[in-house]
Parts: C-alpha cells; sequence; structure tokens
C-alpha cells in the first residue's frame, strides 16, 4: 500500500492527526450502539466524560475548536457545529469533517518555517497559551487520550 506524506513540518503533524483519528474510528466502528451510548463513569462530575457518546461529542466539538483557533491566527471564516450528543454513525462522518475542516485550514501553510510556526501564537479559552505546533500536538494528543479512555470504557462494559 502506498501512502502519500504530506511536506513540511505542519504536513507531518497533519498526517499523525490522521492517524490518531482512524485509530479511534476503527474503535468505534467496531462498538455497537448500546456500547457507544452505555454510561461507563456515573461517579463523574465531568459531564464529557460519562460515556463512549459523550466523550466523543466533546472530542468533535473540540476538533472544530482546534482548527478554529488556528483560522483566527490566519484571518480565516470559521465555522462548528453546535455541541449535541452524536449518535455512533454520526460521530464517524463528523470525524472526518474535522479532518476535512483542518485540512482546508492548513492548506497552504505544510511547510511553514520554524520562525513562522514559532510566530504562530494562539491563546485558548482554557487558558493556554501554544504556538501552532504545539496547538496541533495538543490535537492530536486530545484524540489519543479520549481514544485510551474510550478503550478503558470498553473493558468495564458488560458485552
Amino acid at each position: 500500500m502506498e501512502k502519500t506524506f504530506r511536506k513540511g513540518a505542519i504536513g507531518a503533524l497533519m498526517d499523525e492527526y490522521e492517524r490518531a483519528t482512524a485509530e479511534l474510528k476503527s474503535i468505534l466502528q467496531n462498538i455497537s450502539e448500546e456500547d457507544f451510548t452505555r454510561i461507563a463513569d456515573s461517579e463523574t462530575e465531568d459531564k464529557n466524560c460519562r460515556s463512549i457518546q459523550t466523550v466523543m461529542s466533546h472530542v468533535v466539538i473540540a476538533g472544530y475548536g482546534y482548527a478554529n483557533y488556528i483560522r483566527e491566527q490566519f484571518s480565516m471564516a470559521a465555522d462548528s457545529p453546535q455541541y449535541r450528543l452524536l449518535s455512533l454513525d454520526e460521530t464517524i462522518r463528523e470525524l472526518d469533517k474535522i479532518l476535512d475542516y483542518m485540512a482546508q485550514t492548513l492548506d497552504g501553510k505544510w511547510e511553514l518555517s520554524d520562525d513562522e510556526i514559532n510566530r504562530t501564537i494562539i491563546k485558548t479559552r482554557w487558558g493556554g497559551t501554544y504556538d501552532l505546533e504545539q496547538l496541533l500536538e495538543h490535537a492530536i494528543v486530545h484524540i489519543l487520550r479520549h481514544r485510551r479512555q474510550i478503550e478503558k470504557f470498553l473493558l468495564k462494559s458488560p458485552t
């Protein structure tokens, strides 16, 4: 199988974002709607961490958020859906849309220089300050952390 890699540091990060998302989608494509909606952590105070459904609805909206932070820095129009609980099928489709949205956001920026990347400073609503590379790394790790959380939820599943 032939794999095409994007050029540049930003291209490499987008390739890894796609890879992390593909791993997550692979897990989701092999679970039932019942496993998806089952409350896995009834004791958490975080409404985004009760079930795979709540985790993934959070992941989807956050995916748009990461792209929109970048779009703001490059004076691009931003858009994202309203937060809502998604079905399993909707979630899988939305993950593809997020990847397309991020790729459109970064198109033409794959080979930014280290200096250009370091000068692209993004302040988030949760209080963090990141350069472009750090924000993309954060987006990738966000997917990985929640994939791990979902794997743990599935280990506790009665099915």
